[in-house]
């Protein structure tokens, strides 16, 4: 996980007619030209979408030797089964000065250090994204003006559809440079936008308005027979009250607000000098580059007024599907650590959370509390007299339950966002942040009927719909969604796509990042995927590089797997070593299969710095201590929490008790089993052994699960392993979770440090229900790290970018700041 690995592949143009001919008369070389297609890469395969890094815009471009002039010779056509058309394009005016475009455009006219030279470009007809690769087509003059088919003028900056596939629909870009090459093939270099359905959004682009386009950072050169027409695109400020806006529109096209970044699915606001006209400035954005600070156009908006009302250094946060509360408080330890303070402001079903607010806003209309059109006629009645029944039988006679009757109401609390500093139910911009892991139990590996079509038909994957509708309800500056890597494995990725769509869709920016907790100091793998969302008003916040090293497993959709947050491949840099099991629970006692104390002793001092670190109280941790008492004697003499593992059968416990301390040892150690090309099976040359109970020592499931292949039942980690995730079943059947050197399944505490959970952390209920929370929990570290970023974002302290480098040390640092941009870790 320290690397990303990067991948590239070629696209083939597909589009494109030359053909050469020598002029009889004057023996010069024209150049006869069908009218050019850009080729789209659709029918390409996945891991030349990944390569494209997720556009479908191939380069359609060829060359030959032409006769050194700008002007293009109408010449007659072979249109390869088409019907024959005739190129009168042509660059107007005098050519850009020689030094002013070697300025502008130094690469055009370096021989140097060019990866690929022109000639070699016309052999393969393609080229990589990757600028290692990159294509450098020599110019020998530059223009700023141009006529396409005899009639139609562009200018530099000027936005066009350009030609797209048969049948298809025309790419639209924005011309960033003209030029002819040195060969008299004549060219422009068009700067993309992306429908939604070229984004990551994909097939969710039904999600966005067809005129909304986004601006990228992608470029590329084609041939100037490629345009088609010009384009009027308005460009906007990102608003999350589109509605009040959007009368207001002049005339065009489409409209852009919103900038869309390869790496790690980006969506950020347009920068403001790209708002304010559509020239130069727009053609040289970076794949980068984010607004800094924060919006000052139209004042009495919403936006502009979360902007303004909200300086004090606190966040409030909304933690939905909160199980612990894992996520929230490492956000807000990170928070802490960079120097923002992030507050819990609430925890509760998020379904019933929804409807409350919604109810309680109509109860406080209803009452002139506040001023909306949300309907309260159900409330009319609710507080006035009843009439009596027809028969004159009142209520009491009917039934005899006691009846308690409001003959009056004295007060209904309601306070304004940042009005009132007291407990209560508010509204829209009081929460600053919410974040949540919605459960999509119908896109799990376990569940045999999973929807493919559509993921979201299936009510066990309704709560992603309802955290999103949260967000579209409340409007929080910040959101970050945390889910399963399924969110973008399962059925192409739909319900990840689904979330960034939803984002996207309200106004928010937003990116995708796919972490590994091992690579923030512990002991387990256990990939997940993040996705943080920012109004406009706000800097979108980072994801934090790795700290440690890290065994990898599983795999990543190869689409996403640029959104891997990891040093690239190529890039030096020294991580802490990776965490071993040894390093994280070898401190604590020993127990036994039948302990149900919720509290014991220490007894030895910790061994590792993890135990040290996790052993720290709440203000120590978070460097706010002044307590002088020696960590290691006061660890050593208080008392350690939720230390008891969940209680084995006789069956199972008799069976664990026979499995060997050693490394690798499970259920195949046991006597009358055999292997054979790596497949289990009863050995028949050893008789059957059975328990006390009468049933086998051996049991069924153990031999048949997986097919006989895997050594995963009772099977015991060892002591220089690493964990591939904590989950939330503590049964020894079909995963490997026995303690290395004790009879019984590892601890409530012991799956809470390989989670990160501090030992001050104390969970609550039944034991089953308590593993349940730690295996559903998001990683402590993880959360903290990304509370560090989500701090410095709220600041405005950190860089431009999708990527930071966390403090050395982290999190055992002061109130220390540090962060690097993204391309000095690329």
């Amino acid at each position: 996980m320290a690397r990303k690995r990067k991948t590239r592949s070629t696209s083939t143009s597909s589009g494109d007619v030359v053909i050469v001919a020598a002029d009889s008369n004057s023996g010069d070389t024209k150049t006869k030209s069908a009218k050019k297609t850009r080729s789209s890469s659709s029918s390409s395969s996945d891991a030349q979408k990944k390569s494209r890094k997720k556009t479908n815009l191939d380069t359609a471009s060829s060359a030959v030797e032409t006769k050194q002039s700008t002007e293009t010779v109408p010449i007659k056509v072979d249109g390869n089964n088409e019907e024959d058309e005739v190129s009168n394009s042509r660059f107007l005016g005098d050519p850009v000065p020689d030094e002013e475009a070697k300025q502008r455009w130094p690469k055009r006219y370096q021989e140097k250090n060019l990866r690929i030279e022109h000639d070699e470009k016309k052999s393969t007809g393609s080229r990589s994204n990757s600028s290692d690769d990159e294509v450098i087509i020599r110019a020998r003059y530059h223009y700023t003006e141009a006529e396409v088919d005899g009639g139609v003028i562009y200018k530099l900056f000027d936005d066009a559809h350009v030609q797209g596939e048969k049948g298809g629909d025309h790419y639209i870009c924005k011309i960033v440079e003209m030029f002819e090459a040195i060969d008299g093939e004549l060219y422009f270099t068009a700067q993309w936008y992306y429908r939604a359905k070229d984004t990551a959004i994909k097939d969710l682009g039904y999600l966005i308005e067809s005129k909304r386009v986004f601006f990228s950072e992608v470029q590329d050169d084609n041939p100037l027979d490629c345009l088609v027409e010009k384009l009027n695109i308005a460009r906007l400020q990102l608003h999350v009250d589109f509605g009040a806006i959007k009368e207001v529109i002049p005339p065009c096209n489409y409209y852009c607000d919103t900038l869309y970044l390869l790496p790690y699915c980006t969506f950020v606001k347009l920068p403001s000098e790209t708002i304010e006209n559509g020239s130069e400035s727009s053609s040289t954005i970076s794949s980068e580059i984010e607004v800094k600070g924060r919006s000052e156009v139209n004042s009495n908006s919403e936006n502009a007024g979360i902007s303004e009302e909200r300086k004090e250094p606190e966040l409030k946060l909304l933690d939905l599907y909160s199980g612990c509360g894992a996520m929230s408080t490492g956000l807000c330890q990170g928070g802490i650590l960079s120097g923002s303070n992030i507050v819990t402001v609430r925890n509760e079903s998020a379904e019933i959370f929804l409807s409350l607010l919604k109810e309680w806003e109509k109860l406080c209309c209803y009452f002139s509390l506040i001023d909306s059109n949300v309907p309260h006629d159900e409330y009319s009645n609710l507080f006035g007299v009843e009439e009596e029944e027809a028969d004159g039988t009142d209520c009491e006679e009917s039934n005899n339950e006691e009846i308690f009757e409001v003959s009056e109401v004295h007060h209904i609390r309601y306070a304004e966002a940042n009005k009132e500093n007291k407990p209560g139910l508010y509204f829209k911009g009081y929460v600053d942040v919410v974040c949540g892991g919605p459960p999509c139990q119908g896109i799990s590996g376990f569940n045999r009927f999973r929807n493919n079509k559509n993921p979201l038909e299936d009510e066990k994957n309704r709560q992603l719909v309802v955290f999103m509708d949260i967000v579209r309800y409340l409007r929080p500056r910040y959101t970050l969604m945390e889910n399963v890597v399924d969110l973008v494995k399962f059925s192409h990725g739909f319900l990840g796509r689904y979330a960034l769509g939803r984002l996207v869709q309200m106004k928010y920016q937003c990116r995708l990042g796919i972490m590994a907790a091992g690579a923030y100091g512990l002991p387990q793998f256990r990939l997940r995927v993040f996705i943080w969302g920012a109004a406009p008003s706000e800097k979108l916040p980072q994801f934090p590089l790795p700290t440690h090293d890290v065994i990898v497993r599983g795999f990543i959709p190869v689409e996403f797997e640029g959104c891997t947050v990891a040093y690239n491949e190529g890039h030096t840099v020294q991580l802490q070593n990776k965490l071993i099991l040894q390093d994280a629970i070898s401190d604590l006692p020993s127990i036994e299969n039948s302990e149900t104390r919720d509290e014991i002793e220490y007894g030895d001092p910790p061994h590792t710095e993890f135990q040290r670190f996790i052993r720290l109280s709440k203000n120590e941790m978070l460097g706010t201590s002044n307590e002088g008492t020696s960590n290691e004697m006061k660890s050593s003499k208080s008392l350690l929490h939720d230390h008891r593992p969940l209680k084995l059968n006789t069956d199972d416990y008799q069976r664990v008790c026979r499995i060997p301390k050693r490394k690798g040892a499970c259920f195949r150690d046991l006597p009358c089993v055999r292997v054979r090309d790596n497949i289990v099976e009863l050995n028949p040359d050893v008789k059957r052994e059975y328990l006390d109970s009468g049933k086998p020592l051996v049991p069924n499931y153990a031999i048949s699960f997986v097919g006989g292949t895997s050594p995963l039942p009772f099977a015991r980690l060892w002591w220089d392993e690493t964990v591939p995730t904590v989950v939330t079943r503590a049964e020894p059947h079909n995963q490997k979770i026995l303690h290395p050197e004790q009879d019984r399944v590892l601890s409530i505490r012991e799956n809470a440090r390989l989670q990160g959970f501090p030992d001050f952390y104390k969970l609550c209920g039944p034991v089953k229900q308590r593993y349940m929370q730690v295996g559903n929990a998001v990683a402590v570290p993880v959360a903290r790290a990304l509370g560090y970023s989500l701090g410095l974002a709220f600041q405005g302290a950190s860089v431009d970018g999708p990527l930071y480098t966390l403090p050395d040390k982290f999190p055992k640092i002061g109130r220390q700041v540090s962060s690097v941009p993204s391309e000095e870790v690329a």
